[in-house]
């Protein structure tokens, strides 16, 4: 992996002059505890001489080193560790970057491994390549993982990332490797998904996998493509089961998923090898920033679940930077490093009293010092959510033939907040239509186009999520370019379909012809540029607003944006049908 600010000749003497003595460092901290990540060792009585964006000495005899124009921190009685990584994120929706880099700054996160999946599929590689110049020259440092764009949708899947288009990208610094690809349809042989594995494997950068539900052989085929790196494992034993195939495991605790007490609660105590476990959050949701922080909170709970302290940081800093080829650059506090130092109050509390990423002290007990990039938003990302058309409610009406009363109809069965089956049900027809059925908790969902064929709709049905009046439509959708609106008036619809075009994307609730509830989010249809606590408290109110109308969801949001994934089994819609993840094909929605 490449550099992202490659040190020039002159850069490289004046580290070897602070090194020598020679030469004034520009920071100096003092009398600190040091958790030497590579060796596993806590150093007391050492000294780290800072220069520019890097580190230039950590040891002692540094005085002639620490001159009038030195500034120098006292951490005595305090802890050093290095600046925390998250290892797997999604950070493109659905707060804006300045917002994300001021909480990140916070919780001691100094570097981020991102992958760019949701601008991706509505703005194609244009989304990515956009995203990446916002967060070029932070005050902490991105790196991106281009996604495979994996769909169930005929129309994204036409417009999904070439092996030219990634290879140009595969040169970037900022670019890590190729984003979570899907086992299945890899191990089936996809050709468009393998030649982008085989593109990445060329250019010696790295792969991510997602191998949930993957065992045995089929795990180990998808591994022999050249993975090398899982965030998907729920328990020990899968833990287990990936670390002796040589994979990287990635632990997460986020908003998608939360396995750190599962995993960590059984291996914490077994005579293993950690050096290949890390930790990320694959996402984290404004009220977790706000709540929690950021990777500080994940460092934290797994030294509070038993797990030794020094392993519990190399797991957020070492490992995560060796697993991408970036040990060179982060990950610890040695010479040549960019100087990326968090100073806590003791080896057991990971809560940054001081954080300095690049050389420079960008926070300090819990204040931003250090003011995030203001970023310029093209004109086509603040103007691209396109419908086509004023919806109405017959856009919604399902027709079936003859004179009937009821329909034998497939409706996607929501069991939990992600993952769903498939129902076959018998419901009401009025006029000529398939109509929801309160009775059985069935209402309408329908998919629509946003991006290449705008308007293009499918409507089915899904029981399980609890609504029993007015509609909720999203812009927020994994792997489509498809808005999601569900609701048990077909009227209120298409009310909220038509704010989300007024909004240019976001997330509208209606009830009765009027809006209810709203968050507006116009960059992409993804983010919004709101503080992060703004955003925080309208997807509360937003949640509390349709729990009120009988959702029984703990994350309304979160159930609507997968329903368009081929990530989780199995039932999923998008705007050219039902399609069954476990079949891997399209199937009726009536089924007589």
């Amino acid at each position: 992996m490449q550099d992202l600010h490659p040190l020039t000749t002159e850069q490289t003497r004046q580290l070897m002059q602070v090194a020598l003595g020679e030469a004034e460092a520009d920071l100096a901290i003092v009398n600190g505890a040091i958790v030497n990540v590579y060796t596993g060792e806590v150093l007391t009585g050492d000294t780290v001489l800072i220069k520019g964006e890097r580190i230039a000495y950590v040891g002692k005899n540094t005085q002639k080193s620490i001159g009038a124009n030195t500034q120098v921190i006292d951490a005595v009685g305090k802890t050093l560790i290095p600046g925390l990584i998250d290892g797997h994120t999604h950070t493109d929706y659905p707060y804006a970057p300045p917002e994300l880099i001021k909480y990140a700054i916070k919780g001691a996160t100094t570097s981020l491994i991102t992958e760019v999946a949701e601008l991706a599929f509505p703005m194609g590689v244009a989304g990515v390549t956009e995203f990446m110049r916002w967060v070029k020259n932070q005050p902490i440092k991105f790196y991106v993982v281009i996604p495979p764009m994996e769909t169930i949708s005929p129309i994204a899947r036409e417009h999904s990332v070439t092996p030219q288009q990634l290879r140009r990208l595969l040169r970037r610094r900022d670019v890590a490797g190729l984003g979570e690809s899907y086992w299945f349809p890899a191990v089936e042989g996809n050709t468009p998904v393998v030649d982008l594995i085989a593109e990445t494997k060329r250019s010696g950068k790295k792969l991510d996998g997602h191998t949930a539900g993957a065992r045995g052989n089929k795990l180990q085929a998808y591994v022999s493509l050249g993975i090398t790196s899982d965030h998907e494992p729920t328990t020990a034993d899968e833990v287990m089961e990936r670390l002796r195939l040589g994979l990287f495991v990635i632990l997460r605790e986020g908003e998608i998923r939360r396995e750190l007490q599962e995993v960590i609660g059984k291996l914490k105590d077994e005579k293993i090898d950690f050096k290949r476990l890390a930790m990320a959050t694959d996402g984290l949701g404004p009220w977790q920033f706000v709540r929690d922080g950021c990777v500080d909170f994940l460092v934290q709970k797994v030294i509070d679940l038993g797990m030794n302290p020094v392993t519990a940081i190399q797991m957020a800093t070492l490992n995560v930077a060796q697993r991408f080829s970036l040990d060179d650059f982060i990950g610890g506090i040695a010479p040549g490093r960019y100087a990326d130092i968090v100073i806590i109050p003791n080896l057991n509390t990971i809560k940054a009293e001081y954080v300095i990423s690049n050389g420079k002290v960008v926070a300090r007990n819990g204040d931003v010092l250090v003011a995030p990039r203001k970023v310029n938003y093209s004109k086509s990302i603040r103007n691209s959510l396109r419908l086509g058309k004023q919806f109405t409610a017959g856009d919604f009406a399902i027709a079936v033939s003859g004179n009937r009363e009821k329909a034998k109809v497939r409706v996607i069965d929501q069991v939990t907040n992600l993952v769903c089956r498939e129902a076959i049900l018998d419901l009401p027809v009025s006029g000529g239509s398939v109509q929801a059925d309160n009775s059985q908790n069935v209402i309408k969902l329908a998919a629509i186009e946003r991006s290449y064929a705008p308007g293009k709709t499918f409507t089915g049905f899904i029981r399980g999520i609890g609504l029993k009046r007015g509609a909720i439509a999203t812009s927020i959708t994994w792997d489509t370019c498809d808005l999601i609106v569900a609701g048990a008036s077909d009227a209120d619809m298409a009310l909220a379909v038509n704010r989300l075009g007024e909004l240019q994307g976001g997330i509208v609730v209606c009830d009765n012809g009027k809006v209810l509830a709203e968050l507006a989010l116009p960059i992409g249809g993804m983010i919004s540029p709101q503080p992060m606590d703004v955003l925080s408290q309208k997807l509360y109110d937003i949640q509390h607003t349709v729990e009120n109308m009988g959702c029984n969801r703990p994350d309304i949001r979160l159930t609507l944006c997968v329903l368009t994934s081929g990530a989780i089994p199995f039932l999923r819609i998008c705007e050219s049908g039902l399609f069954d993840v476990k079949e891997n094909r399209f199937v009726d929605l009536l089924v007589d």
